[in-house]
């Protein structure tokens, strides 16, 4: 069988068609949805942990983004995309697209090094100790008033009892500040602190940018530090975030801000 030559186009653009066809999952008023769309938002969920890459969640997709091209059409065609509100917010979220693939690459091409990471970590373990400290204290706002409870504590007066006039939130559980290293207190507390033995009360008022602290001493033991191991993605996040802010900040320097 011989094909006339308008035959022959025809079978021609048949043939060229079915593969751009078969990159389309759906048309929509005439406009394409690429399978390509498809892949993406599978990656993304997969990618979350949520869900396997299934014949069902792939119909699902589709289904989502058919539905998301009729309604975008349809906000088109009342002109929503022109509203001086909603081109805002996608000049917004356009931004923030950008600066996602902006930061993610700085992220790529300077990866946190083990090196680095175990450094902070030392850093961390020297700043916390050898060991930990289990205080009350009673913080109010004058010198006089912390004298007053010092010298009801001599009397024999509860200290859980006087606690309940501290200006801080420990005043519910009798000045109760559980563990900590002295590194997590402004230092003249923590001084004050560490040179309390168990049981013992601070004989004078001790003085912060708080106000003034009655602080008692209850019980000390050694520090208790995670293993580097099970801390090690926690410090290389705040190391990661580190260098986005200083990567950020040294842009700021080089911008003409007016």
């Amino acid at each position: 069988m011989i094909l006339k030559p308008a035959r022959l186009i025809l079978a021609l653009v048949a043939v060229v068609a079915i593969p751009a066809f078969a990159q389309n999952v759906a048309t929509v008023n005439g406009k394409a949805i690429p399978s390509s769309r498809v892949d993406q938002v599978v990656k993304q969920v997969v990618a979350q942990g949520k869900q396997a890459d299934t014949p069902q969640l792939r119909e699902a997709i589709k289904k989502d983004l058919i539905g998301r091209e009729v309604l975008i059409q349809e906000a088109d065609k009342q002109g929503y995309g022109t509203r001086p509100e909603v081109k805002s917010q996608i000049d917004n979220a356009r931004q923030s697209i950008i600066i996602n693939a902006l930061l993610a690459d700085y992220v790529k091409k300077n990866p946190v090094k083990d090196a680095e990471i175990k450094a902070e970590y030392d850093k961390f373990k020297a700043q916390a100790g050898d060991k930990e400290y289990h205080a009350r204290h009673i913080l109010v706002a004058t010198e006089a008033e912390a004298k007053d409870i010092i010298a009801k504590l001599k009397g024999g007066a509860k200290f859980e009892e006087l606690a309940k006039v501290s200006k801080d939130g420990s005043a519910a559980n009798g000045g109760d500040l559980d563990w900590a290293s002295p590194a997590s207190y402004v230092k003249p507390f923590s001084d004050a602190m560490v040179a309390l033995k168990p049981g013992q009360v601070t004989q004078t008022p001790v003085q912060t940018q708080f106000g003034y602290h009655v602080i008692k001493l209850e019980e000390t033991r050694p520090t208790k530090l995670p293993a580097l191991e099970e801390v090690k993605g926690q410090v290389a996040e705040s190391l990661q975030q580190k260098k986005l802010a200083a990567y950020r900040d040294e842009l700021m320097k080089k911008a003409k801000i007016q």
